[in-house]
């Protein structure tokens, strides 16, 4: 039986990350992932990487993102394409105008510098969008975005440079526990010896609890993101990224065309194994209200992959609890669905807590396996600012 330190459970943006701060923390760190480096999600996510989060704890963990993005270049030798552009919400009601300016009050008092943006200027800062639509937008300058294959090849390097033993088409299969302590972790591979571990795995992080006896409320489903054909009115200097909350569809300049996203939350959780083609033509009719030139122009590429969400839309960063009780050594990291945008955060928190037990990147007892019941209601709040996603199911 080889042996380490720490052993990380899953090798998407979470786990990578997580696994380099362990490492520079000074801990020997075997990952395990069953497939390769970034092959789900991660390397198929849209980039959006925002601090206007609808809660302090998104607000939190986006600002540190973000500020790890951008020193990255000096910190690695390689970023992850961190490109800032700014983000516009649009508000279409009375109602969505009262909340953007509770948000940003709320914003602005942890630091936060986004600002109320009148229709007029939306309009005028926002040449592609259809005049006249909106009753005003919030918006932060410093948002923007990053190149999601480019993020894992950044954590790819710096796992190697580093020297954390990385074990791919290695499957997690469960623990040994001793006297209520993590004494290994057990794999496809063997057992590797460890007195700590940190499970990740996106959206697959439900089966991983699974594997322990531990109800984790992560689920999966699909998200589909198209990129249009390039056109003069999408450069990038007339396309800001926007987000419309309201239907939960995001755009950003691509290629010379606009990449937008979308999710179904009235289809049923699981795995993504195709484009959904009668829903796109659904979303694909708002975005050429909003966006007119979107309307006469075909497509470059189109995807689906499976992201991962809880029912909060908030982070899950704490001890494993398991019908036994909690072990002793094992943590529990997701991002909600929001990998890219609070990756670097959420795994620096999960690298504390594995190391040190505590955290300053955000408030973390809040945010543990805890905070759901029996069925999967949570204690805490949902942030509003989140995709759409349907109800997790166990």
């Amino acid at each position: 039986m080889t042996g380490a330190d720490v052993v990380v459970v899953g090798g998407g943006t979470i786990g990578g990350w997580a696994a380099w701060f362990l490492r520079r923390a000074g801990l020997s760190v075997v990952l395990v992932e069953a497939e390769t480096l970034g092959s789900g999600a991660s390397s198929r996510a849209a980039g959006m990487v925002r601090a206007q989060g609808g809660t302090p704890v998104a607000v939190r963990l986006g600002l540190w993102s973000q500020e790890f993005y951008r020193s990255q270049a000096e910190l690695l030798g390689i970023d992850s394409g961190f490109v800032e552009t700014g983000y516009y919400m649009p508000c279409f009601s009375e109602a969505e105008v009262s909340a953007a300016h509770e948000r940003i009050a709320m914003q602005n008092r942890l630091g936060l510098d986004s600002t109320w943006v009148d229709p007029q200027d939306v309009d005028a800062r926002n040449p592609s969008m259809a005049p006249g639509r909106t009753l005003g937008a919030s918006y932060y300058a410093r948002d923007g975005w990053i190149d999601p294959p480019r993020n894992v090849l950044a954590y790819t390097t710096a796992l190697f440079t580093a020297g954390v033993e990385v074990r791919e088409r290695c499957r997690f299969t469960g623990l040994r526990v001793e006297g209520g302590r993590v004494r290994a972790a057990r794999t496809t591979q063997g057992d590797v010896g460890c007195d700590r571990v940190l499970l990740t795995g996106g959206p697959g992080l439900a089966a991983v609890g699974d594997a322990v006896g531990a109800r984790i409320w992560s689920g999966g489903t699909r998200h589909q993101v198209v990129v249009t054909e390039p056109h003069p009115d999408l450069a990038a200097d007339r396309v800001p990224m926007v987000f419309d909350v309201a239907s939960g569809i995001y755009w950003r300049p691509e290629e010379g065309g606009l990449l937008w996203g979308m999710s179904n939350p009235d289809e049923a959780p699981g795995e993504a194994r195709r484009f959904d083609e009668a829903y796109f033509a659904r979303m694909r009719a708002r975005v050429a209200d909003l966006v007119p030139v979107t309307a006469r122009l075909g497509l470059r590429r189109t995807w689906s992959a499976t992201i991962d969400y809880t029912p909060d839309h908030l982070p899950i960063l704490g001890p494993l609890l398991t019908d036994a009780g909690q072990i002793e050594g094992a943590w529990v990291a997701a991002a909600g669905g929001h990998g890219m945008m609070w990756g670097p955060g959420v795994s620096r928190a999960a690298a504390d807590l594995v190391a040190t037990g505590s955290t300053e990147v955000v408030d973390t007892p809040q945010l543990g396996l805890d905070r759901f019941d029996d069925e999967g209601r949570s204690s805490l709040a949902a942030d509003p600012i989140a995709l759409p996603f349907p109800e997790v199911t166990r």
